[in-house]
């Protein structure tokens, strides 16, 4: 294994058939067989290693789970169907009837309704924490808590939280960390360094990068996983073959991918901080960010996300998305096309307007997940439509 992230992404391909091929072949199936009764009863007692049910492991999800648990530094994982089953393992295979979650305010919509509707139906319950104040954050904390949940960046916020200082928070009150990285990819930022046990994403977003396929993982030290695994087993969130080898695939390209990412993203920020039809343009690697310090502390880039936030509220927001010309609508982010979405009447409309707002989703703030198009053609896109929506 090469010390290098790309090198890694490339050329960690663990699984060949005895066609000697050089790229990975899709193995579209739903079970393996056995040479004899005996190498069943062993494989199924984990006495020996082997392929079982696709719905246990297939050799394309473990090529994925080997590249991403590589590049972000954990011992195992697990591919699961989407982002949101990732999440929901992460959880529910981790906690029990009567435990209690510390979690970040600044959360995805679907994440947010799973621990205010779907958890407390079995006893699990929540309690929000503001980054802003993480000096209160110990008076959070409950005799039955037992994991802190975080994103960072937050979705659609982009707020950071350091990751050093959860860790030690985590260490401190023996608590699972577990930590949403999707919008940083382990390109960008690798939770375990600083002590995340679980690290989640949506692989449908960055991983993938061109709007194909849903996909997550979680990942984490294999004591815990050995629990996540058992959990997603016998649940069966498990990824399909050909949606496994594509984000494998796309793993080849994540690094440089990422490079124009950021690249787009950090220039079109630049150029729109201070324009006199928007309130804000918050981007980690800009100055102006409240946690700048921390995202160049724990981050090698700043990401691929830039929040606007247009004068005149929603209705202006709304008519400046409807001008875009290039600029897909669409509630993905991460594709390599350049994407605009309003959080607050669609990813997060189902939070109420003071819960928006405790994450500063104003109803003015729209998510442009900046695409790999030439940076000129993004910025002349979003500058037309800012003076057509006036």
């Amino acid at each position: 294994m090469s010390k290098h992230f790309e090198t890694n992404s490339i050329r960690i391909t663990p699984s060949k058939s005895n066609q000697k091929e050089h790229s990975a072949p899709i193995y579209l199936t739903s079970s393996f067989t056995f040479e004899s009764a005996e190498e069943a009863r062993a494989t199924f007692s984990e006495e020996i290693q082997g392929n079982i049910y696709s719905r246990y492991a297939n050799p394309n999800s473990s090529d994925l789970i080997e590249k991403i648990c590589a590049a972000e530094g954990t011992e195992m994982g697990i591919a699961t169907a989407s982002g949101m089953a990732a999440m929901f393992g992460s959880i529910a295979s981790l906690l029990q009837q009567g435990d209690h979650v510390l979690a970040s305010r600044s959360l995805f919509g679907s994440t947010h309704q799973l621990l205010t509707r779907v958890f407390p139906k079995w006893g699990i319950t929540s309690t929000y924490g503001d980054i802003s104040d993480i000096d209160n954050w110990e008076k959070l904390v409950q005799p039955n808590t037992k994991m802190l949940f975080i994103e960072t960046p937050s979705n659609p916020g982009l707020e950071i939280i350091d990751l050093e200082w959860a860790g030690n928070f985590a260490k401190a009150h023996n608590l699972i960390l577990v930590v949403d990285n999707c919008f940083a990819t382990p390109y960008l930022q690798q939770p375990a360094k600083w002590g995340a046990h679980i690290v989640t994403h949506s692989a449908t977003k960055y991983i993938d990068g061109q709007g194909r396929v849903l996909g997550g993982l979680i990942l984490g030290t294999a004591e815990l996983m050995k629990e996540v695994q058992f959990f997603t087993r016998h649940t069966g969130p498990a990824i399909s073959p050909f949606n496994a080898w594509i984000l494998s695939k796309s793993m080849e390209t994540l690094g440089v991918r990422m490079d124009r990412h950021c690249e787009n993203a950090l220039k079109t920020a630049q150029y729109f901080e201070g324009n006199s039809e928007l309130e804000n343009v918050k981007y980690p690697f800009l100055k102006s960010h409240p946690q700048h310090h921390l995202a160049l502390k724990q981050m090698k880039h700043g990401g691929g996300i830039i929040t606007l936030t247009v004068k005149g509220g929603e209705e202006r927001a709304r008519k400046f998305i409807d001008h875009l010309q290039m600029i897909s609508i669409t509630a993905n982010l991460g594709d390599s096309r350049s994407i605009i979405t309003h959080p607050a009447s669609t990813t997060h409309s189902k939070l109420s307007v003071e819960e928006r707002a405790r994450v500063g989703i104003s109803d003015g703030l729209v998510r442009l997940s900046v695409g790999l198009e030439h940076v000129d053609d993004i910025i002349e896109d979003v500058e037309r439509a800012l003076h057509l929506s006036k």
